[in-house]
């Protein structure tokens, strides 16, 4: 029976990265040296046993790099791929574990196909002892061609979990179970015998999203509170005149006296300003009494995640403040 078809595209980072030595775990970004895509897959003969890789290189480069730069390109690179050839399965992107969520996130909300499309990375280097380089591409592969997987928008596989990219973060350096989800948990696994899911996201998702990839992203800058600031991060990133300012304040989404009124004045310069929290999970929700009027609320999203969905919604023709609320509401 003939093995179902999955495109590889990698972008670069850890997964791709070539250390001095099996034991460079960490500092293997001195080298300078990453893998090229067909030289990566080359390592993982057991690749060939589970589906028919199509290797689709995109560019590699470290995840500190990728950024809203990169997105549309990337989008447009897989939808692409995927209209170029009808008979794949799914797609996997390879990817650096910084940006990762931010990137899965991105193309969670503009990509436009059914397909399942699966974000992996890696916590050690392919060069390194125990690496989880390419476990997890065959894993993502998995999940990539999978029915099962089909219809939850775009995911991230690695650590043998399966997470939406709406609800997964990094939340530890090295650590292999970097990825987690903390307010709902992962999706399922992909075990040995088969991919096994427990749950579907209920958030809309691609392709049933109105954003627009190609279209101009406003700049949205992040500030977070921290004990006695004065609101002096929030009006130095006034003067660089974005479009918009998420505020990752204290839990569940308060500020400093100094910072409210630094708000006050964003909002009234016409930016718009979205109030999340810097803690690790939880919703923020809408207490009138405690922030300025005509603040957005981050729902439970990231302050990461609050800028790219702000990004996004900012360029939409129409966007009001109300649209934009509905779009944290929503997605």
């Amino acid at each position: 029976m003939a093995l179902p078809r999955v495109a590889i595209v990698g972008t670069g980072g850890t997964i791709a990265s070539v250390g001095v030595d099996s034991l460079d775990l960490t500092a293997y970004v001195r080298t300078g040296k990453v893998y090229a895509l067909d030289e990566l897959l080359a390592q993982v003969p057991e690749l060939d046993r589970v589906v028919e890789p199509v290797l689709v290189p995109f560019r590699q480069v470290h995840s500190t790099a990728i950024g809203p730069a990169d997105w549309p390109d990337l989008t447009a690179h897989i939808e692409k791929t995927l209209r170029d050839d009808r008979s794949l399965q799914g797609v996997v992107v390879t990817h650096g574990t910084a940006t990762l969520e931010e990137t899965a996130y991105f193309l969670n909300l503009t990509l436009k196909t059914n397909k399942t499309v699966v974000v992996v990375g890696a916590q050690r280097p392919p060069t390194g002892i125990s690496t989880d380089a390419f476990l997890n591409i065959v894993n993502g592969a998995r999940v990539a061609a999978a029915p099962e997987a089909r219809g939850m928008g775009v995911l991230v596989c690695l650590n043998d979990e399966i997470h939406a990219a709406r609800d997964v973060t990094k939340t530890s350096t090295l650590r292999l179970q970097t990825f987690r989800s903390p307010d709902f948990g992962l999706l399922g696994h992909a075990d040995n015998d088969r991919i096994a899911i427990y749950r579907r996201p209920v958030r809309a998702h691609a392709p049933n999203t109105p954003f627009d990839a190609f279209k101009p992203l406003p700049r949205v800058d992040v500030a977070i509170s921290y004990a006695g600031s004065d609101g002096g991060q929030i009006r130095g990133l006034m003067a660089l005149k974005p479009a918009g300012i998420v505020v990752g304040g204290f839990a569940p989404g308060l500020t400093t006296p100094g910072e409210r009124a630094a708000m006050e004045d964003a909002i009234a310069a016409g930016i718009a300003v979205v109030q999340g929290t810097r803690a690790l999970s939880g919703r923020v929700v809408a207490i009138s009494d405690y922030r300025p009027a005509g603040v957005i609320v981050a729902d439970n999203l990231s302050v990461q995640k609050a800028r790219v969905l702000l990004m996004l919604a900012l360029a939409e023709a129409n966007c009001s403040l109300a649209s934009i609320q509905k779009a944290f509401d929503t997605y």
